[in-house]
């Protein structure tokens, strides 16, 4: 293969979506190899492509708009999150940060149930047991849908937790959302 495919093919995985190491090595090396021809071509759309070797993934975000210029159009949209999406992502990269510095292993691996117990302890109080494991497990197949958990293969109701997650809800984000919460229990406590 040349190396103009190599790099055409680095841009349309990156323009599908998140790349990630393990799972794509052709696209990686590409990366890897031509990441400044890559990293042109997105400039001149607005976007810039983060590149994790750490964690082994790659995603572009959209520049910030300069003062004084005309933005472009948005090409990587946002995406409003539901509170019970936005709940699950800091409860997940809480326990990511968990996981790593107490395990030894490469990848978080998380049950069903295991994720509906961690919004269980943040869900309204009901007598309605069904329908809150319903809600939970929406908010789970929507974060599959966002990336952030992939089922595992031939293994009914494990979810692994992607690393893509610490780009996505940094310290800055769980503090914030740690501060409503705080806020929240505190308004219920008066409610009572």
């Amino acid at each position: 293969m040349t190396d103009e495919y190599d790099t055409g093919a680095a841009i349309i995985r990156l323009m599908q979506g998140v790349v990630y190491k393990e799972s794509d090595e052709s696209t990686w090396q590409a990366l890897g190899r031509f990441g400044p021809a890559v990293r042109d071509h997105f400039a001149t759309i607005g976007l810039d492509v983060v590149i994790d070797d750490n964690e082994g993934f790659a995603y572009l975000v959209s520049r910030p708009d300069q003062e004084g210029e005309d933005p472009l159009p948005r090409l990587v949209r946002r995406r409003a999150l539901t509170y019970q999406v936005s709940l699950l992502l800091v409860l997940l990269r809480k326990r990511l940060i968990e996981f790593e510095t107490s395990s030894s292993d490469a990848r978080l691996v998380l049950t069903t149930d295991q994720l509906v117990d961690l919004l269980r302890v943040f869900g309204t109080e009901s007598t309605n047991e069904a329908r809150l494991v319903d809600q939970a497990e929406t908010t789970i197949r929507k974060a599959a849908e966002l990336g952030f958990l992939r089922p595992l293969r031939g293994q009914r109701d494990q979810w692994e937790v992607r690393r893509i997650l610490k780009a996505y809800v940094d310290a800055q984000t769980m503090s914030d959302f740690a501060g409503k919460l705080r806020e929240y229990a505190g308004k219920r406590d008066d409610d009572e």
